[in-house]
């Protein structure tokens, strides 16, 4: 504790330092990450947890949190869950922190920036520590796409609509990825090239047992469709990846979105799936001072806005935004993890960025994996975290697209090194 004053000292007496001398620092305000773990990831409508609802997925998660980082609950302040699909999220992480042990003293609510909920909801708990509103709190990304769907049940006010740009807010977001293709020429076979590799990554990484760090069991109850018998069982690892999956195998599935083009397709794509991500965050000194092992130190976060049409294209320009606040360029991050919402929107990052592709989704993305909505932003932290541990490395930077047009981005420094 005193060598962190000590250093919080210093750094106010020596010139400001910048890039990856200023982010790697360590002060005792710093706001850190001592847990993050998830569920396995089942696919909707038929896997694992199709018949689970959002508000048990939730509780067992938090009950997991306690558990596993041993934290007296009452010292969690606030809990932000990150959803998008429902609308009674605010309720149920509320009722769920109450049955999962947390005192009525620990607030709750919910926030939902669609894909990027949970990046969102880990902002806002950092931010709440980082001004000293809080000295601990939790973010949890969830979301159960087999419940519900997100597309909107009417258009907009006609008013509205006279706005192009607001106008193409209701596009699906298949066509928005084919807009990507068509807009920015990626072909066919690039997107089923990226969308093989992905697997393989995952498969991969399953083999090795790379995800079991971040991965927690969750018990729950499943129905048979066609005799209705319920029976209990125990998710332990993630149910998209499909082992074996080629370049060749992906090129003969049909075009999913047909009315809108030819190029994005249910192999190059990400996965309709459940599941759900927590990260638990403090102050560097408060983590000290109750003895909580610390991962990881949240940086910083930001979003940007641009044309709905082409909202897949948003890490490309969330990135070089947050890395220019931090003095950071792309050779000073050791993993990305970049959501793969299509494999349009992953190429076209790639192309566009010059992303180095060995250091970006090593163990495979949504494509492979599943991306449940709400969740896919402390998944990631989560996976990425976890993949930096493996390597020995420090910078991890995380992003992705945001339906409506919108892109985010989280970068965070490695402390288990």
């Amino acid at each position: 504790m005193a060598t962190e004053r000590l250093n919080s000292i210093l750094s106010h007496l020596t010139p400001n330092k910048s890039g990856l001398s200023a982010i790697t620092q360590k002060n005792p305000d710093d706001v850190v990450i001592t847990l993050a773990i998830r569920t396995p990831l089942a696919k909707g409508f038929r896997g694992g947890f199709k018949d689970t609802q959002l508000d048990y997925l939730v509780y067992s998660l938090l009950k997991k949190v306690i558990q596993k980082s041993n934290i007296d609950p009452q010292l969690v302040e606030d809990i932000c869950l990150g959803n998008v699909n429902d609308g009674r999220a605010a309720y149920t992480v509320r009722a769920a922190a109450l049955a999962a042990g947390f005192p009525n003293t620990t607030a709750a609510s919910s926030v939902n920036r669609f894909c990027s909920s949970g990046l969102k909801a880990t902002q806002d708990i950092a931010n709440q520590i980082s001004l000293g509103n809080i000295e601990c709190g939790i973010a949890v990304g969830a979301e159960m796409m087999s419940a519900s769907g997100d597309q909107l049940a009417q258009p907009f006010h006609e008013e509205i609509l006279k706005s192009q740009d607001a106008a193409d807010c209701m596009q699906p977001m298949g066509q928005t990825s084919e807009n990507v293709g068509k807009d920015f020429n990626i072909s066919r076979e690039a997107q089923d090239r990226f969308a093989a590799e992905s697997y393989q990554r995952a498969e991969r990484a399953q083999k090795a047992g790379w995800f079991d760090d971040e991965i927690v069991p969750v018990t729950t109850t499943v129905k048979d469709p066609k005799s209705g018998e319920e029976k209990q069982i125990t998710l332990t690892k993630d149910e998209g990846p499909r082992w074996g999956t080629t370049y060749e195998s992906l090129s003969k599935i049909r075009p999913a979105f047909p009315d809108y083009g030819d190029k994005s397709t249910g192999g190059n794509s990400s996965q309709v799936t459940d599941g759900a991500a927590a990260v638990l965050l403090m102050k560097r000194s408060t983590a000290l001072r109750i003895n909580q092992p610390i991962l990881a130190k949240y940086v910083g976060a930001t979003v940007t806005g641009l044309a709905p049409r082409i909202m897949g294209i948003g890490p490309s320009l969330a990135i070089p935004k947050l890395l220019g606040k931090y003095s950071l360029s792309l050779d000073d991050i050791d993993v990305i993890e970049l959501n793969e919402a299509f494999a349009s929107m992953a190429v076209y990052c790639i192309n566009t960025l010059g992303i180095d592709t060995s250091k970006m989704n090593v163990r495979g993305g949504a494509i492979a994996l599943g991306h449940p909505l709400g969740a896919t932003g402390t998944r990631q932290i989560c996976t990425g975290l976890s993949e930096c541990r493996r390597q020995k490395k420090k910078i991890l930077l995380t992003s992705m697209c945001i339906g409506t047009g919108q892109g985010m981005a989280g970068l965070f420094v490695n402390e288990i090194v």
